[in-house]
């Protein structure tokens, strides 16, 4: 049963539209998060759902009812800001029980349920000390405990880990997916760091200039995007320009930098199309023998141009002859800058989506690549 469900969301601000028809589900016990570049609306939809913006259209519906006009204080939901907003002349564990003591909650009850957050986010023993004696990772666990410490239906998250240096950013994700897991309250994360989306969320809601491009899994969203933009904001693909040469009932032609390459199982194009190619880094082969014609659907001759250590992997950027730039990500074979190779990929792993149009648009991938 759907805990949040969003229905022709829609907020403006004069003739700007931030939000344009959103829709989108969030399951009871899910860790949803809402991804997108900034200014694409993730920020508005999050404080529409909290209660701070009135949508202009649409519907927010809570455990069943529309809470479109509720105060915020009166919704069954938590924010941690982006900047934490710690009550700075409150100790860590005033902090924590503020709400509790808003609600009228007994001292000894407040002070249990406080003592049992701290030790869920690991900072036992850290209720007498002030905000700023804590690490910024320390200050998060502490607005993390105060969102929880109510036992709301939904919690929401609007950029908290920021500010983070990358190594406590990781840290802090896998103590969110624990604390989340353990809680079994619900997560609802705003943020245009596809890293830390990638890391923590059962589901992903993809968000582009105020529309919603694709909601799913992180599996599906990064094996089957439906956009060139989804194709391109999850994780990286190389695109090449492209024609349709040629059409029939189960392979499609298509003629790029000089290349004809027949791509079984495609369809849903026209002869003389424009469209464009995408294939992910990791599956392009290097070779270091400089032959176009060394295997693969898709093949160039090139130079490497430069070279990126990643520890398990390197990452390549080969300048071809046939579509500029290729990235490859490749395992297991160490190329220098100025090498001659080869990059060949199989048309299986290729995307093709309409050109002109990277928002909305028609994608093609045969089933058994998917």
């Amino acid at each position: 049963m759907s805990l949040l469900s969003v229905r022709s969301l829609t907020k403006r601000f004069g003739d700007l539209t931030a939000v344009d028809d959103a829709a989108f589900d969030v399951e009871d016990g899910e860790f949803v998060s809402i991804l997108g570049p900034s200014g694409s609306g993730k920020s508005t939809i999050l404080r529409m759902v909290a209660g701070f913006e009135t949508p202009t259209e649409g519907e927010i519906v809570l455990a069943g009812e529309d809470i479109v006009g509720t105060p915020p204080f009166e919704r069954d939901i938590n924010m941690v800001f982006q900047n934490l907003a710690l009550f700075p002349h409150l100790s860590v564990a005033d902090n924590i029980e503020y709400g509790l003591k808003q609600r009228g909650v007994p001292k000894d009850e407040r002070e249990r349920r406080t003592e049992e957050m701290l030790e869920m986010v690991r900072l036992p023993g850290y209720g007498p000390r002030d905000p700023s004696e804590l690490s910024g990772g320390e200050q998060q666990r502490v607005a993390l405990a105060r969102a929880l410490v109510n036992e709301p239906a939904l919690v929401l998250f609007d950029e908290p880990l920021s500010s983070l240096d990358r190594k406590l950013r990781q840290h802090m994700q896998t103590e969110l997916q624990r604390i989340q897991a353990e809680t079994g309250i619900t997560f609802l994360y705003v943020t245009h760091d596809q890293e830390v989306a990638l890391s923590v969320s059962d589901r992903l809601v993809v968000l582009n200039d105020g529309l919603v491009e694709q909601v799913g899994s992180v599996e599906s969203l990064y094996e089957e995007p439906e956009s060139q933009f989804v194709a391109d904001f999850i994780g990286d693909v190389n695109t090449l320009e492209a024609q349709v040469v040629s059409t029939d009932d189960d392979t499609l032609t298509v003629e790029t930098g000089g290349l004809e390459c027949a791509l079984p199982g495609r369809n849903g194009f026209d002869t003389g199309d424009r469209i464009h190619v995408c294939v992910r880094p990791h599956d392009v082969d290097l070779d270091a023998t400089p032959d176009p014609d060394a295997g693969g659907t898709f093949t160039a001759s090139g130079t490497v141009r430069t070279r990126s250590y990643q520890g398990s992997d390197t990452v390549y950027t080969v300048a071809t002859d046939r579509w500029g730039d290729v990235v490859a990500d490749v395992r297991g074979s160490t190329f220098d800058v100025g090498d001659a190779v080869s990059v060949a990929w199989d048309g299986s792993d290729v995307y093709l989506f309409a050109a002109g149009d990277e928002t909305k648009t028609e994608t093609e991938r045969p089933p058994e690549a998917t």
